[in-house]
């Protein structure tokens, strides 16, 4: 089941296994010392999106966060026992569904067909965030929702 809300609508066990979650890949499996908890979570129009198995076990998250002109997807994680179900292509077509674009993101190289196949192309030079290749990436107001082609990396 897919849930949204803003983080003071989120029931403590909510908060609780998405900041687990949070931690347990971006921290711990990929190795990044950094505050995972960065603010970003309580500002104005951040919206959390994630998702349960039918036996209540998160499989996936991500944030929605407002900034000028855009919408910002970011913190998109799934669970390692969910990766390859579609549980997080899932979550992030459920969050497109609902912003009209344009929609920006950082991506992980190594996941960069994940959201080109969600209609997200490459838009500007590549960086390090935390030692990870990373690229900026833009989708815009017309792209549509098919999933192109493959599986999913989620």
């Amino acid at each position: 089941m897919i849930h949204s809300a803003a983080l003071d609508a989120m029931s403590p066990r909510d908060v609780h296994d998405v900041l687990a979650l949070r931690v347990a890949v971006f921290v711990v499996e990929q190795r990044c010392a950094y505050a995972e908890i960065d603010g970003r979570d309580v500002e104005p129009g951040a919206v959390h999106w994630w998702s349960r198995h039918d036996d209540g076990v998160l499989t996936a998250y991500l944030r929605v966060l407002v900034e000028p002109g855009v919408h910002r997807i970011g913190r998109v994680v799934t669970a390692p026992a969910a990766r390859g179900t579609g549980a997080g292509a899932a979550l992030m077509r459920a969050a497109l569904t609902t912003l009209p674009g344009p929609v920006v993101l950082g991506a992980q190289v190594r996941v960069q067909g994940f959201y080109e196949r969600l209609g997200f192309t490459v838009d500007g030079p590549g960086y390090d965030e935390d030692g990870i290749p990373h690229v900026p990436m833009l989708r815009g107001p017309t792209a549509d929702l098919q999933e192109r082609g493959g599986s999913s990396w989620m």
